[in-house]
């Protein structure tokens, strides 16, 4: 039987441990913090367990469980197009604003077990770990979320260096049973909402970390695991009306610290090995397959908010002015620039082994031109709504008081739409672009897949320069000061 949102909100009353606003959080399917969220995760189960979506939002796999097409390794082309039709239609359930929804880690650990041979090359992987879990969590079909970044300390010095090696999670016991592991990851975005949490470290190490060198997956309930929770904007919504997206997609952001808490070897993935813990990543195509997910969900994210763009110029009557078209138009170009982006990555795809894979250069061009790319757009909302944003009812409680209302429906007027629905979209379009949780959005969607000169040193490693320098190496053998024309003078050196 598919998992159904009620059997997600169950299993999130297990007594996982997380402290918000000076308190430890009871049950989070019912608090004010998570509860909108928790709901539009199990909406995500309920939809692919509709009949008319089964086929499209799942597979069987070899147990015989159906669950989401997220935990599929496509073996062809076009089975890498029909997973990706399945992670479309998820990501319109949210309109690309849950950013570690179920189907991103799903990615990473399937395609860990799909490189499961990396594992078994290096020293300190555990293929079998790999393996056995993937099966156990794509059966069970559970939400994971992951830490990959340990919490900034002090960045000038190494992760063992002057403190910092206090701070960062690490390995300080092992024994029969398994490690032992304490310490601090950030960004644990999600975590609140998932079944598990996998444990890792995308940097390099050096020789001398290897006790920061593991790799493990941790029920977000398992004894020791502590989530600081940020500030919950679901929260602070006074209504789905005021507050439309934060009611509804604040999947939070935790910092978790692990208070020794006890990791059984089956659950380990990679145990003290230093190369093993970056091969994992980047040897295999794990880091590049996760984040064509990403890629995906952004896709469906900037058509829905270049959407909104062209609803306020409509709500203002703007829409047919130059200025206006060409900003809509730059913006459409900016949404189909990732969505070929996102085509091209798998029209240029490769095999490895077995599994048809997305392109990595084109994956990590997208990555740079979209960090680049958010920002702007909200800009460009930002100037298209101008005032509209602003000028606003305090709150959907204006519309209970009769003069309240009455002054609304003389003043929000609109040449396309009623007072009420002119201010329900301007609403809208402050959550998008200027609430608390829009600012975040920001910041996520330009730091999520790491510091700029990181991504963009990505896509410096994955382009084919051999193709692109031979070509102009090719030209220049082409000619020389042998080919000067005989009445052409070669210039005089500058003295």
């Amino acid at each position: 039987m598919m998992r159904s949102g009620s059997d997600y909100l169950r299993a999130l009353d297990d007594g996982r441990c997380i402290f918000l606003n000076g308190g430890r959080i009871s049950n989070v399917a019912e608090h004010g913090a998570f509860r909108g969220a928790a709901r539009s995760v199990a909406n995500l189960y309920d939809f692919q367990a509709r009949p008319e979506n089964v086929e499209r939002s799942t597979f069987e796999t070899p147990t015989g469980a159906r669950v989401s097409r997220a935990w599929q390794m496509p073996t062809s082309y076009g089975e890498l197009v029909q997973r990706r039709e399945a992670l479309v239609a998820w990501a319109e359930l949210h309109h690309g604003f849950m950013g570690r929804s179920p189907d991103h880690v799903a990615s990473t650990i399937a395609c860990m077990a799909a490189s499961a041979e990396v594992y078994r090359r290096h020293e300190g992987g555990r293929a079998d770990a790999v393996l056995d879990y993937y099966a156990y969590a794509r059966d069970q079909d559970l939400y994971l979320s992951y830490v990959i970044i340990d919490p900034q300390g002090d960045r000038s010095k190494a992760a063992s260096e002057g403190g910092n090696g206090e701070v960062a999670v690490r390995i300080v016991d092992e024994d029969p049973g398994g490690v032992t592991i304490r310490g601090a990851k950030m960004l644990g975005t999600g975590a609140a909402l998932s079944d598990e949490v996998l444990v890792t470290t995308l940097r390099p190490l050096g020789a001398d970390e290897a006790r920061f060198a593991f790799t493990a997956a941790v029920p977000i309930a398992a004894a020791g695991v502590k989530l600081m929770s940020r500030r919950s904007y679901e929260q602070a919504a006074t209504s789905a009306f005021d507050y439309p997206l934060s009611s509804r997609f604040d999947e939070n952001d935790a910092l978790l610290y692990f208070d020794d808490v006890k990791v059984p070897w089956d659950r380990i993935f990679v145990h003290r090995g230093v190369a093993a813990q970056l091969a994992q990543w980047h040897e295999a195509p794990v880091h590049a397959f996760q984040n064509y997910q990403a890629e995906i969900r952004l896709m469906v994210k900037l058509r829905f908010l270049i959407g909104l763009a062209h609803k306020i110029t409509e709500t203002i009557g703007t829409s047919n002015m130059p200025s206006v078209r060409q900003t809509l138009g730059e913006l459409a170009a900016d949404c189909s620039m990732i969505e070929a982006f996102v085509y091209g990555m798998e029209a240029k795809g490769s095999f490895y082994g077995p599994y048809f894979m997305p392109d990595r250069g084109l994956l990590y061009a997208a990555q740079v031109h979209g960090q680049a790319l958010y920002p702007r757009v909200i800009q460009a909302l930002r100037e298209l709504s101008g005032g509209g944003v602003i000028m606003l009812p305090s709150s959907v409680e204006d519309f209970g008081d009769p003069e309240i209302a009455r002054l609304i429906g003389r003043t929000q007027h609109s040449p396309a739409f009623s007072s009420d629905e002119r201010v329900q979209l301007f609403k809208l379009a402050w959550d998008a672009i200027g609430s608390e949780f829009a600012s975040r959005h920001v910041q996520y969607e330009t730091f999520y897949s790491g510091p700029r000169h990181v991504v963009a040193g990505m896509s410096y490693r994955t382009f084919d320069w051999a193709c692109a320098t031979g070509a102009v190496e090719r030209f220049f053998q082409s000619y020389g000061l042998a080919e000067r024309a005989p009445d052409a003078p070669l210039m005089a050196a500058a003295s």
